[in-house]
């Protein structure tokens, strides 16, 4: 039986091991941590649990198709509840509450914009065609030959992929309304670049948005981790937490052993979830590299962040559990984001308050925040820099919901660029991988198979097909039915 080990324990990692268990490959997976999750960490504090990445359950589909594919049901697991409004847009002069239901949407945009009721269906018909065409179909190609591009679903529908025009401009096509353009531009602004040079392609996550819903699984996101954690330990898969990687034994064009910390574990295969500029340039050496340091160098990177997480000792009035807080230029941060790699003078920024739906993240009676500045990677990180955001993101607060929350913290932390580079060797601080820009998409992105060594894969956000929890369990399985072509499980008998 092949024995594959794999590196990190994220939502792509963990994909890649329980497929792979599924199809009868002896699995182990090496987590640095204490726990599996990856970026989707969580932590525990005075009866506060404060998850650690990602919070917006989007594209249910890609979740309940994944765990088809194994025989269970999401509902196996843990419980799905929409929220309904999905979330709060703060403006600078009113907040809008995004309604659940597509004829609420409709509604809205009608008051605000008479006449864009019709015209958001035919913005949707056109982003149901990307996301069915996106989603199902080129997300799944390894990203290895440009054949994969060449069948003539693709090439027919290219035509209504809108990858050579920009998201910007292909909302202002449909809309005049100002803030009902930045809500529909909102989801692109952490794939790495601004919507003026985004390509409209990405439109396919406003149906994920509108039409698919955000949903939240009782217990937060880590239910996802902890469920595919179940799943893998049902199929086999042995877990080894609080057990780092430091390189490889490297014989010919192969790896036969990883080393660790905790000692050597043998391989015929091994996947690293772990970032993937770490494992080509500090865990390889030079000769069994896939790119160089000027390669990396040139790579645009999707935003870092600076997080806050907040113990709050009363609940929050005129809070959601999502709230974006666009009540400033959103060019202006862009620029900051983007072009000048700076800290941005007046912040967009995201506040959830999930307690508001799971009271059992905060103690009775109080309120568990959590804060999220998009930034630019690899900006000089101090914790005087943190604060000056911090209040500013304070004082917006108070400025919208009349409530001033800052006598009222019990609890803080701060978690920014260093901390991303100390807890998951993320290159340059970056919170959510490369770019989503079209000279880093599919075939353009790095590649998932080392070229210098016949066992060595990589998955996760770095590689295809990018960025996100949908994506990364389905890159897990790119990668997983790559290994099944190219080892099979048992040596043919001579």
């Amino acid at each position: 039986m092949a024995k594959v080990i794999v590196i990190g324990s994220g939502f792509s990692g963990l994909s890649t091991a329980i497929d792979l268990a599924y199809k009868g490959y002896e699995v182990e997976v090496l987590e640095k941590h204490d726990m599996a999750g990856g970026r989707a960490r969580y932590f525990e504090v005075d009866g506060y649990r404060f998850e650690m990445g990602p919070s917006w359950y989007w594209m249910p589909d890609v979740f309940d198709r994944f765990f088809e594919t194994y025989g269970r049901k999401t509902s196996d697991f843990y419980e799905l509840d929409r929220l309904d409004p999905s979330y709060r847009v703060f403006y600078s002069d009113e907040h809008l509450d995004i309604p659940a239901e597509m004829s609420g949407i409709e509604r809205l945009f009608e008051e605000k914009e008479p006449g864009s009721a019709a015209k958001l269906r035919k913005f949707l018909k056109g982003a149901k065609k990307k996301y069915d065409l996106g989603v199902k179909d080129l997300v799944f190609r390894p990203g290895l030959k440009l054949s994969e591009l060449m069948d003539m679903r693709l090439i027919s529908g290219s035509f209504e992929l809108d990858v050579f025009k920009s998201m910007r401009r292909h909302v202002k096509h449909y809309f005049k309304d100002p803030d009902l353009r930045l809500l529909l531009e909102f989801p692109v602004l952490f794939l790495g670049a601004p919507a003026t040079r985004t390509p409209a392609l990405y439109s396919l996550m406003n149906y994920a948005d509108m039409q698919l819903g955000t949903w939240y699984p009782k217990g937060g996101m880590y239910a996802v981790v902890r469920a595919m954690v179940q799943l893998a330990e049902e199929l086999g898969v042995q877990f080894h937490y609080q057990t780092e990687v430091t390189g490889f034994d490297i014989q010919s064009r192969e790896i036969g052993r990883v080393n660790t910390n905790k000692g050597l574990f043998e391989a015929d295969v091994v996947v690293s979830s772990a970032d993937y500029r770490f494992t080509d340039q500090v865990l390889l050496d030079p000769e069994h590299r896939n790119y160089s340091h000027e390669y990396w160098e040139k790579r645009k990177m999707s935003p870092s962040v600076l997080l806050y997480f907040l113990g709050v000792r009363e609940e929050v009035p005129g809070l959601l559990h999502h709230n974006l807080f666009f009540d400033k230029d959103i060019d202006r941060h862009s620029e900051a984001i983007y072009d000048k790699a700076a800290w941005p003078n007046e912040p967009l920024f995201y506040c959830c308050a999930p307690s508001k739906t799971d009271p059992d993240l905060a103690p009775a009676g109080k309120e568990n925040v959590f804060l999220l500045i998009p930034l630019a990677p690899g900006l000089e990180d101090s914790e005087e820099m943190r604060e000056e955001q911090f209040h500013k993101m304070m004082d917006r607060i108070q400025e919208r919901t009349g409530k001033d929350i800052r006598p009222l913290i019990e609890y803080k932390r701060s978690y920014a660029m260093s901390d991303l580079e100390r807890d998951y060797n993320a290159f340059k601080g970056n919170a959510y991988g490369l770019a989503n820009t079209l000279d880093q998409t599919a075939n353009l992105r790095p590649s998932i198979k080392n070229k210098k060594l016949d066992n060595l894969y990589y998955t996760g956000q770095l590689t295809v097909p990018g960025p996100g929890v949908p994506p990364s369990l389905i890159s897990g399985q790119v990668v997983a039915r790559q290994i099944e072509k190219e080892h099979k499980i048992h040596e043919p008998a001579l």
